[in-house]
């Protein structure tokens, strides 16, 4: 089994300046329009290369960070490359409602995480992108329909993830078992999917703030390590300001 590393990093922890992005990436940030999508954007970098190098044991130094870039597959997965050439390591990442979660892995391997709000969805919503399986599990428990839901939805984005297509694929195409109640909030609980080819997903899913996180891999083992930051360099973090103007350098 190999082991998966887990970091989150909220917009507060993200530095006010660029530093820490790399020249290309600024360029990148500049051309966003919508400041929310140019803040997630941030948010999802800054906690990708400090889970890198926390799991690399870089330094953690505005430099640092910035030689480490976080680039696009094809298939449009995150990918870790150092001087423009791929490390052998594999990040997944996901945002939500001002979090962000990075899951790292030390070989090349299928790898996918996600955050969901534990938030009410529709009968619809249950119908259009569940199997009829998940549909009987999600309608059996009544109390706990919302947080099964959003668990359900989230261990699909992540297996989606993992297959490199995201949600260009129908998400019928997986189903997931979440494992047997009960289940203790701020604990990692274990969870299966299975891909209509037989491909089979292990993973992990916990519940804590109002949010549901998941992670699945080819041979998930152990329940997530947590990664730790050195924390925060003084006078640098801010929440990014309400304005549509270009960041620089400095």
């Amino acid at each position: 089994m190999i082991a998966v590393y887990w970091l989150e990093q909220t917009e507060a922890d993200v530095p006010l300046l660029n530093d820490w992005l790399g020249r290309g990436e600024v360029l990148r940030l500049n051309s966003m329009r919508f400041n929310k999508r140019r803040r997630e954007w941030r948010l999802g970098r800054w906690t990708a290369k400090n889970a890198v190098a926390s799991y690399l044991r870089l330094p953690y130094e505005m430099c640092s960070l910035a030689e480490i870039q976080i680039v696009s597959a094809s298939s449009g997965a995150p990918e870790v490359c150092f001087a423009k050439s791929p490390a052998e390591i594999t990040i997944s990442l996901s945002h939500r409602e001002g979090m962000a979660a990075c899951a790292v892995a030390g070989c090349k391997m299928a790898l996918g995480c996600d955050l969901e709000t534990i938030e009410p969805r529709s009968d619809a919503f249950l119908s259009d992108y569940f199997t009829l399986e998940e549909q009987r599990l999600v309608v059996t428990d009544r109390a706990g329909r919302d947080l099964l839901l959003n668990l359900l939805w989230s261990a699909k984005e992540s297996a989606l993830k993992a297959l490199c297509t995201g949600l260009r694929a129908d998400t019928r195409c997986v189903a997931v078992c979440p494992g047997v109640p009960p289940f203790e909030v701020g604990a990692w609980h274990r969870l299966r999917v299975r891909h209509l080819s037989g491909r089979v997903f292990d993973g992990w899913w916990k519940q804590s703030g109002g949010l549901v996180r998941t992670v699945v891999a080819d041979c998930a083992g152990d329940p997530p390590v947590p990664l730790r930051t050195s924390g925060r360099i003084e006078g640098t973090h801010a929440t990014v300001q309400e304005e549509s103007t270009n960041f620089s350098l400095t």
